[in-house]
Protein backbone atom coordinates (compact mmCIF):
# COMPACT_ATOMS: atom_id res chain seq x y z
CA UNK A 1 0.00 0.00 0.00
CA UNK A 2 1.30 3.46 -0.88
CA UNK A 3 0.94 6.44 1.42
CA UNK A 4 2.56 9.79 0.77
CA UNK A 5 4.85 8.15 -1.80
CA UNK A 6 6.07 5.44 0.59
CA UNK A 7 5.01 1.97 1.61
CA UNK A 8 3.41 1.34 4.97
CA UNK A 9 2.72 -1.89 6.80
CA UNK A 10 0.16 -2.97 9.38
CA UNK A 11 1.29 -5.50 11.96
CA UNK A 12 -0.62 -7.03 14.89
CA UNK A 13 1.11 -6.34 18.19
CA UNK A 14 -0.16 -8.85 20.69
CA UNK A 15 -3.93 -9.28 20.81
CA UNK A 16 -4.92 -5.67 21.55
CA UNK A 17 -2.78 -3.37 19.41
CA UNK A 18 -1.74 -2.75 15.81
CA UNK A 19 1.60 -1.27 14.68
CA UNK A 20 1.50 0.91 11.58
CA UNK A 21 5.02 1.29 10.21
CA UNK A 22 5.82 4.04 7.71
CA UNK A 23 9.58 3.58 7.59
CA UNK A 24 12.54 1.95 9.26
CA UNK A 25 14.78 4.92 10.07
CA UNK A 26 14.56 8.17 12.03
CA UNK A 27 14.07 10.71 9.25
CA UNK A 28 12.27 14.07 9.47
CA UNK A 29 10.20 13.33 6.34
CA UNK A 30 9.05 9.95 7.63
CA UNK A 31 8.28 11.38 11.07
CA UNK A 32 6.24 14.18 9.50
CA UNK A 33 4.20 11.51 7.70
CA UNK A 34 3.68 9.73 11.02
CA UNK A 35 2.19 12.88 12.55
CA UNK A 36 -0.03 13.50 9.51
CA UNK A 37 -1.31 9.95 9.86
CA UNK A 38 -1.90 10.35 13.60
CA UNK A 39 -3.90 13.56 13.06
CA UNK A 40 -6.06 11.95 10.36
CA UNK A 41 -6.67 8.75 12.32
CA UNK A 42 -7.59 10.63 15.50
CA UNK A 43 -9.99 12.88 13.59
CA UNK A 44 -11.65 9.84 12.02
CA UNK A 45 -12.62 8.39 15.44
CA UNK A 46 -12.14 4.87 14.15
CA UNK A 47 -14.39 2.37 15.95
CA UNK A 48 -12.40 -0.05 18.06
CA UNK A 49 -9.38 2.26 18.47
CA UNK A 50 -8.98 3.56 22.02
CA UNK A 51 -5.62 5.35 21.71
CA UNK A 52 -3.00 6.31 19.13
CA UNK A 53 0.67 6.87 20.01
CA UNK A 54 3.30 8.04 17.49
CA UNK A 55 6.90 6.88 17.31
CA UNK A 56 9.82 7.96 15.12
CA UNK A 57 8.75 5.97 12.05
CA UNK A 58 5.62 4.19 13.20
CA UNK A 59 2.49 4.59 15.26
CA UNK A 60 0.64 2.31 17.65
CA UNK A 61 -3.12 1.79 17.63
CA UNK A 62 -4.39 0.47 20.96
CA UNK A 63 -7.59 -1.50 20.50
CA UNK A 64 -10.86 -1.72 22.41
CA UNK A 65 -11.57 -5.35 21.54
CA UNK A 66 -15.33 -5.48 22.24
CA UNK A 67 -15.87 -2.28 20.22
CA UNK A 68 -13.61 -3.59 17.47
CA UNK A 69 -15.61 -6.82 17.17
CA UNK A 70 -18.87 -4.86 16.94
CA UNK A 71 -17.32 -2.80 14.10
CA UNK A 72 -16.28 -5.79 11.99
CA UNK A 73 -13.03 -6.89 13.58
CA UNK A 74 -9.39 -6.32 12.70
CA UNK A 75 -9.76 -6.84 8.95
CA UNK A 76 -12.42 -4.13 8.79
CA UNK A 77 -10.17 -1.79 10.79
CA UNK A 78 -7.24 -2.46 8.45
CA UNK A 79 -9.45 -1.55 5.49
CA UNK A 80 -10.53 1.72 7.13
CA UNK A 81 -6.93 2.65 7.94
CA UNK A 82 -5.74 1.92 4.38
CA UNK A 83 -8.59 3.89 2.83
CA UNK A 84 -8.00 6.87 5.08
CA UNK A 85 -4.23 7.04 4.64
CA UNK A 86 -4.51 6.61 0.88
CA UNK A 87 -6.39 9.94 0.72
CA UNK A 88 -3.70 11.99 2.48
CA UNK A 89 -1.63 14.40 0.40
CA UNK A 90 2.13 13.94 0.64
CA UNK A 91 2.76 17.67 1.00
CA UNK A 92 -0.07 18.49 3.40
CA UNK A 93 1.22 20.45 6.41
CA UNK A 94 1.33 18.66 9.74
CA UNK A 95 -0.72 20.35 12.46
CA UNK A 96 1.73 21.68 15.04
CA UNK A 97 2.40 24.43 17.55
CA UNK A 98 5.63 26.25 18.28
CA UNK A 99 7.04 26.15 21.83
CA UNK A 100 10.02 28.26 22.90
CA UNK A 101 12.32 26.83 25.56
CA UNK A 102 14.42 29.42 27.46
CA UNK A 103 17.77 27.78 28.21
CA UNK A 104 20.87 28.66 30.21
CA UNK A 105 23.91 27.26 28.41
CA UNK A 106 27.24 26.16 29.85
CA UNK A 107 28.64 26.24 33.39
CA UNK A 108 26.85 24.10 35.95
CA UNK A 109 23.77 24.07 33.72
CA UNK A 110 25.65 22.69 30.71
CA UNK A 111 28.69 20.77 31.97
CA UNK A 112 29.40 19.18 28.56
CA UNK A 113 29.45 22.38 26.51
CA UNK A 114 33.26 22.62 26.54
CA UNK A 115 33.64 18.91 25.69
CA UNK A 116 31.22 19.29 22.78
CA UNK A 117 33.21 22.34 21.67
CA UNK A 118 36.41 20.30 21.62
CA UNK A 119 34.83 17.31 19.89
CA UNK A 120 33.24 19.40 17.13
CA UNK A 121 36.05 21.94 16.73
CA UNK A 122 33.59 24.77 17.31
CA UNK A 123 33.89 27.53 19.88
CA UNK A 124 31.41 27.15 22.77
CA UNK A 125 29.56 30.27 21.62
CA UNK A 126 29.22 28.76 18.13
CA UNK A 127 27.84 25.51 19.60
CA UNK A 128 25.16 27.54 21.39
CA UNK A 129 24.50 29.63 18.29
CA UNK A 130 23.90 26.54 16.18
CA UNK A 131 21.72 24.89 18.80
CA UNK A 132 19.40 27.88 19.16
CA UNK A 133 19.30 28.54 15.40
CA UNK A 134 17.44 25.31 14.64
CA UNK A 135 13.74 24.58 14.76
CA UNK A 136 13.15 21.07 16.02
CA UNK A 137 10.17 18.74 15.80
CA UNK A 138 9.06 16.45 18.61
CA UNK A 139 9.31 13.03 17.00
CA UNK A 140 8.08 11.10 20.03
CA UNK A 141 7.86 11.13 23.82
CA UNK A 142 9.92 8.57 25.84
CA UNK A 143 12.20 7.16 27.54
CA UNK A 144 10.38 8.52 30.59
CA UNK A 145 7.19 10.63 30.80
CA UNK A 146 7.65 14.00 29.13
CA UNK A 147 11.07 13.39 27.51
CA UNK A 148 10.93 14.82 23.96
CA UNK A 149 13.03 13.33 21.16
CA UNK A 150 13.68 16.37 18.94
CA UNK A 151 14.75 15.82 15.33
CA UNK A 152 16.94 17.89 13.00
CA UNK A 153 19.93 18.72 15.16
CA UNK A 154 22.47 20.56 12.94
CA UNK A 155 25.01 18.22 11.35
CA UNK A 156 27.92 20.08 12.96
CA UNK A 157 26.65 19.17 16.45
CA UNK A 158 26.03 15.47 15.90
CA UNK A 159 28.05 13.31 18.26
CA UNK A 160 27.68 9.78 19.63
CA UNK A 161 26.35 9.45 23.15
CA UNK A 162 28.82 9.87 26.00
CA UNK A 163 31.08 6.88 26.63
CA UNK A 164 29.67 6.66 30.18
CA UNK A 165 26.24 7.29 31.69
CA UNK A 166 25.86 9.88 34.42
CA UNK A 167 24.00 8.44 37.40
CA UNK A 168 22.22 11.76 37.90
CA UNK A 169 21.14 14.37 35.36
CA UNK A 170 19.24 17.42 36.64
CA UNK A 171 15.63 18.03 35.64
CA UNK A 172 15.38 20.44 32.73
CA UNK A 173 18.78 19.52 31.29
CA UNK A 174 19.01 20.21 27.54
CA UNK A 175 21.12 17.59 25.81
CA UNK A 176 22.23 16.24 22.43
CA UNK A 177 23.10 12.79 21.08
CA UNK A 178 23.29 11.53 17.52
CA UNK A 179 20.94 13.52 15.28
CA UNK A 180 18.64 14.53 18.14
CA UNK A 181 18.35 16.94 21.02
CA UNK A 182 16.19 16.42 24.09
CA UNK A 183 15.22 17.70 27.52
CA UNK A 184 15.28 15.61 30.69
CA UNK A 185 11.89 16.11 32.40
CA UNK A 186 13.09 14.94 35.80
CA UNK A 187 16.26 13.89 37.56
CA UNK A 188 17.48 10.60 36.11
CA UNK A 189 20.53 8.79 34.78
CA UNK A 190 21.54 9.89 31.29
CA UNK A 191 24.20 9.45 28.65
CA UNK A 192 23.56 12.47 26.40
CA UNK A 193 25.82 15.54 26.22
CA UNK A 194 24.46 18.30 28.48
CA UNK A 195 24.55 21.76 26.88
CA UNK A 196 22.25 23.71 29.18
CA UNK A 197 19.17 23.70 31.35
CA UNK A 198 15.65 25.12 31.29
CA UNK A 199 13.33 25.97 34.17
CA UNK A 200 10.27 24.79 32.24
CA UNK A 201 8.41 21.86 33.80
CA UNK A 202 8.39 19.23 31.08
CA UNK A 203 6.04 16.90 32.94
CA UNK A 204 3.42 17.66 35.59
CA UNK A 205 0.81 14.96 36.45
CA UNK A 206 -1.60 17.64 37.70
CA UNK A 207 -1.56 19.40 34.31
CA UNK A 208 -3.75 18.52 31.33
CA UNK A 209 -2.05 17.24 29.30
CA UNK A 210 0.74 16.42 31.75
CA UNK A 211 3.50 16.65 29.11
CA UNK A 212 4.48 20.19 28.13
CA UNK A 213 5.64 19.07 24.67
CA UNK A 214 3.59 16.76 22.48
CA UNK A 215 4.53 14.69 19.42
CA UNK A 216 4.47 16.90 16.33
CA UNK A 217 5.20 20.14 18.21
CA UNK A 218 7.94 22.43 16.92
CA UNK A 219 10.55 23.64 19.42
CA UNK A 220 12.98 26.53 19.49
CA UNK A 221 15.60 27.03 22.19
CA UNK A 222 16.23 30.58 23.39
CA UNK A 223 19.51 31.36 25.14
CA UNK A 224 19.04 33.25 28.43
CA UNK A 225 21.41 34.37 31.17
Amino acid sequence: MKYSGMEFELWPLGDSAVLLRLGTHTQPRVNADVHRAVAALRAALLPGVSAIAPGHACLLLTLDLPALLRAGGSSALAGRVRALLATLAADAPSPSRLVEVPTRYGGDDGPDLDAVSQATGLAPARVVELHVAGEYRVAAIGFRPGFPYLLELPEALRLPRRSSVRPRVAAGSVAIAGAQTGIYPGESPGGWHLLGRTELALFDPSRSPPSLLLPGDRVRFVAVT
